[in-house]
């Protein structure tokens, strides 16, 4: 089901040039997820990162990688 909530937010993010931004802007997947709550989506910042390189309508979701970031 996060899966299909994943998609829909995904499609959602393509029709909505500010969400759109504010998608851009986030620093981490689980920001990500976080911007999508309120709006109704429930997902993890994993599950996000989990179909990285996948498109999505017009959105193809990838994983930045960040300088200095350590797992």
């Amino acid at each position: 089901m996060a899966l299909d909530q994943l998609r829909a937010f995904l499609l959602r993010v393509q029709e909505d040039p500010a969400l759109r931004q504010a998608v851009q802007a986030a620093a981490t997947a689980d920001d990500v997820a976080q911007l999508a709550a309120p709006l109704g989506f429930e997902f993890s910042g994993d599950e996000l990162l989990r179909i990285s390189g996948q498109r999505v309508g017009r959105v193809t979701v990838t994983k930045q990688d960040i300088p200095g970031e350590y797992s």
